[in-house]
C-alpha cells in the first residue's frame, strides 16, 4: 500500500471515530424541560343594566311615544344618576308617554327627565328658561343673514333708523349682543338637515330678559331690526355675555341714550 493511501485511510477512520463519539454524547444528553405556557385567567363578565334610550333621532318638541324609545343594555360602571333604569322604573315608557323633548335626542342617547317637559300649554313657553321672555320681531330674508339664521342660533341685534333730517343717511347701531333665536316663523328647530334655505321669513322669536324685551319693542318703533349671525365659537351662554346697550334717540337734534327702563 502506498503511503498516500495509508494517510487517507487513517483520516477516514479518525473522522468516523469522532462522529461516533459525538453521536454517543448527544444520545446521553437529557431532553429539554417542557416550557410552561401561561393560561390566561377567565375575564369576569361585564355587569350591565337596562336603561331607556332613544330608538331613533328625536327632534326638539317631539312627543315621547312607545315606539320612539327602547330599553338597551348599558355597562353598570357607566351609569349616571339621571339615567332611567328598567329595575328602578319598569313602567317608564308608559309614564313618559306624551311628554315633549325639551332638546333633541340622538339615536341611542339615554333619556333623561331633565330634557323632557310635560305641559298642557304651548311648547315654547315650556322650554323658555325661568325669568326669560319670548319676543317676536319683524324680520325678512335680508335682515336674517340672507335666511341663514335658524332656531338656536345666536345673533347680535342691530337697529337701523332713518334720521329726520332730509338727506341724512341711515344710522345703525348694535343694541343687543349674543341673543338666542328661539324660532323663525313657526319653526322652533331646523328639521330639514339640508343645505337649502327657506327665505320666506316674517318673524323671529328671541329669548330676552324683561329689560331687553322692553328695549327691543322700543327699537321696533324707532327703526328696523336686523339680526347678525354669530360664529358658534363666539357664542357664550353665560349671563354676562348678553348685555343691553340701549338705543340712541335724537330729540330736537340732541342725541341721548335710552335704556330699557327709560322712556323715549
Amino acid at each position: 500500500m502506498r503511503p498516500i493511501q495509508l494517510v487517507i485511510l487513517l483520516v477516514a477512520f479518525g473522522a468516523a471515530g469522532l462522529a461516533g463519539v459525538v453521536a454517543m454524547r448527544l444520545a446521553a444528553t437529557p431532553p429539554p424541560a417542557p416550557v410552561e405556557v401561561a393560561v390566561p385567567s377567565t375575564v369576569p363578565a361585564m355587569e350591565t343594566a337596562e336603561i331607556l334610550v332613544a330608538a331613533g333621532n328625536i327632534r326638539m318638541g317631539a312627543p315621547i311615544l312607545p315606539d320612539t324609545v327602547t330599553w338597551r343594555l348599558w355597562p353598570k360602571e357607566g351609569l349616571s344618576g339621571d339615567y332611567i333604569t328598567r329595575t328602578g322604573r319598569p313602567d317608564a315608557i308608559t309614564e313618559l308617554q306624551g311628554t315633549l323633548a325639551r332638546s333633541p335626542f340622538l339615536a341611542g342617547e339615554p333619556i333623561k327627565d331633565g330634557k323632557l317637559v310635560r305641559t298642557d300649554q304651548g311648547f315654547l313657553s315650556a322650554v323658555l328658561p325661568k325669568g326669560m321672555r319670548a319676543v317676536a320681531v319683524r324680520v325678512n330674508a335680508a335682515s336674517t343673514a340672507g335666511g341663514f339664521v335658524l332656531p338656536n342660533d345666536r345673533v347680535d341685534i342691530i337697529l337701523i333708523r332713518q334720521p329726520r333730517e332730509e338727506g341724512a343717511e341711515p344710522v345703525s347701531e348694535t343694541i343687543l349682543h349674543n341673543i338666542r333665536v328661539l324660532a323663525i316663523d313657526q319653526t322652533v328647530e331646523d328639521q330639514t338637515n339640508q343645505q337649502n334655505t327657506v327665505v320666506a321669513q316674517d318673524t323671529a322669536t328671541l329669548e330676552l330678559t324683561p329689560d331687553q324685551a322692553e328695549l327691543i319693542i322700543q327699537a321696533q318703533q324707532i327703526g328696523t331690526i336686523s339680526l347678525v349671525l354669530r360664529s358658534i365659537e363666539d357664542n357664550d351662554t353665560t349671563a354676562d355675555a348678553v348685555r343691553t346697550e340701549g338705543v340712541t334717540v335724537i330729540r330736537f337734534g340732541n342725541p341721548s341714550r335710552v335704556n330699557a327702563k327709560d322712556k323715549p
